[in-house]
C-alpha cells in the first residue's frame, strides 16, 4: 500500500489540479490547498469540460472538474480530493475525523453543494437552450433549492472565523451565486451575506483564489 505522505512529498511525482479559476467545485479545493498550507506543491492546468479533445475525459470520464492529478493517477471529485487534502495535513483539519459531528458536517456541506449544483444547472439552462426552450418550471424548481439551502444556513451559520469543510463549500457555493447569480439572495439573507464578508476578511484562500478574469 502506497503512502500518501510519501507520493506527496516526492518531487519526481507531478500534482496538477485540473479544473478553472471560475468553477466553484474547483475553487472549494483551491481554497482548502491555501487554508492547509499545501498549495505550492500543486500546479494549476485549466480544463475544458465541452472540448473532445481535451484530456480532462481521459482523467475523469465524467469530464468534470476539479480533477487532481498525482502522477499518472486522477482522483475527483471536489469532496474526495478535500478529503484526501484533510488526510495529508494530518486529519481532522477541514472535518472531524469520526463520531456523530463528523456525518453533521459531512451532511451540511453537501447541502451547500447543492446549492452549486442548483445554481450550475440553472446556469446551463440559458447556456445550452435557446429562449423559447427554457422552461422557467425547472428554473423555479433549482431556486427553490436554493433559497431553502440558504435559509437553513442562515438559522445556523457556521463559524466564519474557521476554513473549514462546511465554511469553504458554503463560501465557494456563496461566490459563485454572486457571479452566475441565478438570483438575487443577499437582501433577502443579510446575515448570510454578512457571514461571507466575515469569513472573506478571516481568511487569505477567499482572496488568493478569486478569478482574475472573466
Amino acid at each position: 500500500m502506497t503512502d500518501l505522505r510519501t507520493v506527496w512529498d516526492d518531487p519526481t511525482v507531478e500534482i496538477i489540479l485540473r479544473s478553472t479559476e471560475t468553477s466553484p467545485f474547483g475553487r472549494k479545493v483551491r481554497m482548502a490547498l491555501v487554508a492547509l498550507g499545501l498549495g505550492g506543491r500543486v500546479r494549476l492546468e485549466p480544463a475544458d469540460t465541452m472540448a473532445e479533445t481535451d484530456g480532462l475525459r481521459l482523467q475523469n470520464p465524467l469530464g468534470k472538474m476539479p480533477c487532481l492529478l498525482i502522477g499518472k493517477e486522477a482522483f475527483f471529485d471536489s469532496h474526495v480530493i478535500l478529503e484526501m487534502l484533510d488526510a495529508l495535513a494530518g486529519g481532522g483539519r477541514l472535518m472531524p475525523r469520526d463520531g456523530l459531528e463528523r456525518f453533521r458536517v459531512l451532511t451540511r456541506a453537501r447541502l451547500a453543494d447543492g446549492i452549486t449544483d442548483a445554481a450550475l444547472l440553472a446556469t446551463y439552462e440559458d447556456r445550452f437552450r435557446t429562449p423559447d426552450q427554457t422552461s422557467e418550471r425547472w428554473l423555479a424548481h433549482q431556486k427553490g433549492k436554493i433559497t431553502r439551502a440558504l435559509a437553513a444556513f442562515e438559522s445556523d451559520l457556521p463559524d466564519p472565523a474557521r476554513a473549514e469543510l462546511v465554511q469553504i463549500t458554503l463560501a465557494a457555493a456563496l461566490g459563485y451565486l454572486n457571479w452566475r447569480r441565478p438570483l438575487e439572495w443577499r437582501e433577502t439573507h443579510p446575515e448570510l451575506d454578512r457571514w461571507l464578508q466575515d469569513f472573506a476578511r478571516n481568511h487569505p484562500c477567499w482572496t488568493k483564489t478569486e478569478r482574475t478574469q472573466e
